[in-house]
């Protein structure tokens, strides 16, 4: 299987050519990647595009859609919840639903908490593009536009892509290749959720609201995620570091 990555180096977003090989039939998965470095690298492997699949609405995944389907002539799928916040779709799909593009076969997973109509990709039943939901050592927000619930993230996460064969291959919506035995045992969101890792507990302020810390880990940008709960509606969520204020105890 020919996997080629394009990292857009502002968002550090990914987008991923997918084919049997070249010369063949292709998919492309999210468009935020460089488009010029896309462009060329079909023309170069001779790939003929069918659809953009679209792990989720967020502009950072999306940003090439338009263009690139005027230049190939294909077709954008997403997932029906959220197909109306995408422009120009053709195709909407639900969880568990099967493509065949050439002699890839492309599995849907629906995998809401970031977005209500987040997604990922089994492709082959070896790889899985994850989006925003699983990163390598980190895990997708909860706060941001479209989200639903830390609830729905963590059941995502724990029952669905974990529920996978731990040798499957992970390439998710931001930097670096993983695979699903690895984030097992050393992400440290499902080390807690396993109950593999200290609670902490600690008083803070995230959004300047008040809250309880219970994990905080490094992010995929250098930067960090935490796990809070809320203490005026007891809610969790997963929120970025930058946004948490530890209180100070004298």
């Amino acid at each position: 299987m020919l996997i080629e990555r394009f990292m857009n180096s502002h968002w550090l977003s990914n987008s991923f050519i997918v084919a049997a090989g070249p010369a063949s039939e292709a998919i492309l998965i999210d468009s935020g990647g460089s488009k010029e470095e896309i462009l060329y690298f079909v023309k170069d492997q001779g790939l003929k595009v069918r659809t953009i699949f679209c792990t989720h609405h967020h502009h950072d995944h999306i940003a090439h859609n338009l263009e690139l389907k005027s230049e190939w002539k294909c077709t954008i799928a997403a997932h029906k919840r959220e197909a109306n916040l995408i422009s120009d779709v053709d195709v909407e799909f639900d969880h568990k639903q099967i493509f065949e593009i050439g002699s890839l076969s492309i599995q849907v997973l629906h995998l809401p908490g970031h977005t209500a109509g987040q997604s990922a990709f089994l492709v082959q039943d070896q790889v899985v593009f994850t989006g925003d939901t699983l990163f390598r050592g980190s895990v997708g927000g909860t706060c941001g536009p479209g989200h639903t619930t830390y609830e729905d993230l963590r059941h995502s996460i724990m029952e669905t892509l974990m529920g996978l064969p731990p040798e499957t291959k992970i390439f998710p919506g931001h930097m670096d290749e993983t695979d699903v035995g690895t984030e097992w045992k050393t992400n440290p969101f499902i080390r807690f959720w396993r109950g593999l890792e200290e609670n902490l507990n600690e008083s803070c302020t995230a959004f300047g609201r008040g809250a309880k810390l219970k994990i905080e880990a490094k992010d995929y940008d250098g930067g960090s995620k935490g796990l809070v709960e809320f203490e005026d509606s007891h809610e969790s969520a997963i929120v970025p570091g930058s946004s948490i204020r530890r209180k100070i105890h004298e």
